[in-house]
């Protein structure tokens, strides 16, 4: 992809192509936005455009704006092969980026290039680098090669400590509210909300709530499985020959990427439920219907009708709990069904 084949009203290629026309492009970049497989692929355009072989170039011959996205250099970093553009992901148990995996990169990046212009550096998912990795990282960021460019990728910031944000300029893409539901999401929820409201007081009825919300997430965990393999490089290179090292590498990193991005679609859906949760404590309150996130669920005012605002509110901080709980290493199972048989519906 090229920047010319993102949305022209997405702030953030604009305002990179201005830094470009400018001469003026910054050392250390910070790409947050909510869908990590785009983010990849503008920091994979920009390490494109610095290093095109036959750039679009700004008017009257300036600085390359823009990639070609065919000439060899850009194939290349398509294809994750070009010697002077280095990704590192999340690749142990933990799925988080080791302070080992950040001293080989940093020796990578300060090695002179052997064919591009620029050496880039892109860290996926830089919220999981651990305090160790990111403090080694410090010295690097604030101070990187001359002719290098170091490009962190978040889907959650708040989880990164402040002294790497603070030497980043942050690009936001994506908008910077909450995510619009799709069609399937917002059914999905009206399902549960119907379910509810249908008999969710009996202990067959909160049962009857797990199996709908485990079914879901099982839905989504098999979507972010055969997504991220298709990406892969593992099936990319399936039929050619790969260095055992190699391989080992690249099978870590997808699985701690599946188990990540798994956790990130989970907190978005119990989010969902969560804004869900407070619609009904507000329609204790009797407020209007515009303050409400998804007004046309008919169950949200059902339920409210038979929950005090006092009940209403124990039922957001049992879900923020549950929330807390599946952030730790906690059997994902026990604390849903925990979390549900709590709640006062």
């Amino acid at each position: 992809m090229a920047f010319q084949d993102f949305s022209d009203t997405e702030p953030g290629v604009r305002l990179l192509q201005r830094s470009l026309s400018r001469g003026r492009l910054g050392h250390a970049y910070l790409f947050a936005g909510h869908d990590l497989a785009e983010l990849e692929a503008l920091a994979r355009t920009l390490a494109k455009v610095v290093n095109c072989r036959e750039p679009v170039r700004a008017a009257g011959g300036g600085p390359a704006i823009d990639c070609c996205d065919c000439c060899a250099s850009c194939r290349k970093i398509d294809g994750q092969t070009h010697a002077d553009v280095h990704w590192i992901r999340p690749e142990s148990k933990l799925r988080v980026v080791t302070i080992g995996q950040m001293r080989e990169f940093m020796r990578e990046i300060f090695l002179k290039a052997t064919e591009a212009e620029r050496k880039v550096g892109v860290i996926v998912a830089a919220d999981r680098l651990n305090e160790a990795a990111a403090n080694a990282f410090l010295k690097t960021l604030e101070e990187p090669p001359p002719t290098s460019v170091l490009i962190l990728l978040s889907t959650d910031p708040r989880r990164m400590l402040e002294t790497v944000l603070s030497r980043c300029l942050r690009l936001s893409f994506g908008g910077a509210g909450p995510r619009s539901l799709t069609p399937a999401e917002m059914e999905w929820l009206a399902r549960f909300g119907a379910a509810t409201a249908a008999g969710s007081k009996s202990l067959l009825g909160r049962y009857r709530l797990l199996g709908l919300l485990a079914a879901k997430l099982a839905e989504i965990k098999a979507a972010v499985e055969q997504t991220l393999k298709e990406r892969s490089p593992l099936t990319k290179y399936e039929n050619q020959e790969i260095e055992p090292q190699t391989q080992e590498r690249w099978e870590k990193e997808l699985d701690a990427a599946i188990e990540a991005e798994y956790r990130r679609q989970r907190a978005d859906l119990l989010g969902r439920l969560q804004m869900w949760l407070r619609d009904i404590w507000l329609q204790t309150q009797a407020v209007g219907r515009d303050l409400l996130q998804f007004p046309d669920l008919p169950s949200t005012a059902e339920i409210a009708r038979g929950l005090s605002p006092k009940h209403a509110m124990e039922n957001l901080e049992v879900l923020e709990r549950t929330q807390r709980l599946l952030g730790t290493n906690v059997q994902e199972a026990l604390a849903l069904e925990v979390g549900l048989l709590r709640l006062r519906l």
